[in-house]
C-alpha cells in the first residue's frame, strides 16, 4: 500500500480542506477523529453558506419582500441541487429538521395515508432506532410489523422480502446501509422486485447520501431519508425525498410550509448548509469513495494482521468506504473508545444515538454475534480527510491498548 495515496492532490478535493483536521488541538494534543459515521466536521464553504443565511439572507422564505423574497430564492436552489444529487425532481424534495424526522415523517406519514389499504409493514432486524421506534409505536397502534433476519454479512435477502410480502402490506423500509457495520443492502434489488407490487419503498439512507449512489430512481424507491450532519454539513436539517404521486400525511401541522408535508418556518441557513455539502459531496464523490475504501483496506489488513482473536464485521464488500467494525474478544468495546479518547483518537463501541444503553447492539446480535462479541466491538469510520499518518498512529495505540486490557482481564486468562 502507498501510504503517500491521497486525494487531496485533487483540486476538488483540496478546496475542501478541512479547518480542524491534521492540525486539531483538543486539550493541546493532536486529536485524530474516526468517527464519521456518528457525525462529521462541517466543510469552510458550508460553514460561510451558513453563516451567510444567518447575517445576511435572513428573512422569512413565506414573506414577499426583498429579504422573503432572497430567503425563497436559497430555499429552491438548496432543493434543486439536493434533487440533483438524488436525481430526483424538485417537487420530491421535502426539508425536515434530520434523519430522525424524514424516517418518523415516513413511517407515520404513509401508515396514515394508506392505512384504508392494509395495515401491514415489513422492515428488517437491523434497522436504525429512528425505524425501530416508530415501528413499535405502530404496532401498538394494530399495525402488524414484520422484521426480517439478516445473515452474518448483516445484509437482508432479497427473497425474504418477496415471501413477506402479504395483500394487506402498505410499507416496505429497508435502511440503504447500516450504520454500525457498514453493510450495504441490495436495495436495488428489492427494489426491482417490488416494481409490480402495490407497496410503498422506503430506505433510509442517512449513512450514503453523498458516500455511495443513491439515484433513486437506480435503487427503485419512494421514499428516501437523509442528513446534513453526516455529509460534512450542519446539523438540525435533513430532507424526506418523496416520488411524485406518493400519498403522505404530515406530522408536523402549522402554516404549510413544504407544500404542506412539513409546516414551521424554514430553517434556512440549515437547508443552505445541507445543499453545499451535497453539492461538494457529489461533485467529489468517486474521489472520496477511491481514497476512503483504499485507507479502509490498509486500516483493517494491517489490524488483523497484527493483533489475534479480533473478528471483522459486515460484509467484505458490499459496505460503505470508510467503515470499520471489529469484535476484539475477552475485553469490551467501551474500554476501547476510552483508551483511544485519552490518545487522542475519537471511534465508537456502536451508534451515537444509543451510546448510553449497556445493552449489545441490536444489529450485531442479529447477525449471530455472541452478547460477549457484540460488547467487545469497535466501530472506526474514515473521513476523507483522515490520513495514513493517523491510521499508522491509531494502530500503533490500538495494538498497545488491546494488549493492556486483555492482560488485566479475566477472561483472557481464562479463555487463553
Amino acid at each position: 500500500m502507498n501510504k503517500n495515496f491521497n486525494v487531496r492532490d485533487n483540486k476538488d478535493i483540496d478546496n475542501q480542506e478541512m479547518n480542524n483536521t491534521d492540525t486539531d488541538n483538543i486539550n493541546n494534543k493532536k486529536y485524530i477523529y474516526f468517527d464519521h459515521a456518528a457525525t462529521t466536521p462541517v466543510l469552510p464553504e458550508v460553514a460561510q453558506a451558513v453563516n451567510e443565511c444567518f447575517t445576511k439572507f435572513y428573512g422569512n422564505a413565506s414573506e414577499p419582500h426583498l429579504p422573503g423574497r432572497q430567503a425563497k430564492e436559497i430555499l429552491e436552489s438548496s432543493r434543486q441541487d439536493v434533487a440533483q444529487v438524488l436525481g430526483a425532481k424538485e417537487s420530491e424534495i421535502t426539508f425536515t429538521g434530520g434523519g430522525t424526522e424524514s424516517d418518523n415523517l415516513a413511517l407515520f406519514g404513509i401508515a396514515e395515508a394508506y392505512s384504508g389499504r392494509g395495515n401491514h409493514i415489513i422492515t428488517s432486524e437491523i434497522e436504525h432506532p429512528a425505524i425501530l421506534m416508530p415501528l413499535k409505536f405502530l404496532a401498538r397502534k394494530g399495525f402488524k410489523i414484520t422484521s426480517l433476519p439478516v445473515d452474518k454479512y448483516g445484509m437482508v435477502d432479497p427473497s425474504d422480502v418477496k415471501k413477506a410480502l402479504k395483500d394487506t402490506t402498505i410499507l416496505v423500509t429497508i435502511m440503504h446501509a447500516n450504520n454500525i457495520v457498514g453493510t450495504i443492502q441490495p436495495i436495488e434489488e428489492i427494489g426491482r422486485l417490488l416494481a409490480d407490487k402495490n407497496v410503498i419503498f422506503h430506505t433510509d439512507a442517512v449513512q450514503t447520501f453523498c458516500s455511495a449512489g443513491t439515484n433513486v430512481d437506480s435503487l427503485g424507491v419512494d421514499l428516501l431519508s437523509i442528513s446534513g450532519h453526516k455529509i460534512y454539513g450542519p446539523k438540525g436539517v435533513g430532507a424526506l425525498y418523496i416520488r411524485k404521486g406518493t400519498k403522505i400525511m404530515p406530522l408536523i401541522l402549522g402554516g404549510g410550509q413544504e407544500k404542506g408535508r412539513r409546516s414551521g418556518t424554514e430553517n434556512i441557513p440549515g437547508i443552505a448548509g445541507l445543499a453545499s455539502a451535497a453539492r461538494a459531496g457529489f461533485k467529489t464523490l468517486d474521489d472520496r469513495i477511491a481514497k476512503i475504501t483504499a485507507m479502509r483496506e490498509y486500516l483493517k489488513t494491517e489490524l488483523l494482521k497484527n493483533i489475534d482473536d479480533v473478528r471483522f464485521n459486515g460484509h467484505p464488500t458490499h459496505r460503505l468506504p470508510g467503515n470499520c467494525n471489529f469484535s476484539f474478544k475477552f475485553i469490551e468495546g467501551e474500554a476501547i473508545v476510552l483508551r483511544l479518547d485519552m490518545a487522542g483518537i475519537a471511534a465508537s463501541s456502536g451508534s451515537a444515538c444509543s451510546s448510553s444503553s449497556m445493552k449489545p447492539t441490536h444489529t450485531l446480535i442479529a447477525m449471530g454475534l455472541s452478547g460477549e462479541e457484540a460488547f467487545g466491538s469497535l466501530r472506526i469510520t474514515l473521513g476523507f480527510e483522515n490520513t495514513y499518518e493517523e491510521i499508522d498512529y491509531f494502530l500503533e495505540t490500538i495494538k498497545r491498548i488491546i494488549m493492556d486490557l486483555r492482560n488485566i482481564s479475566p477472561l483472557y486468562k481464562k479463555g487463553r
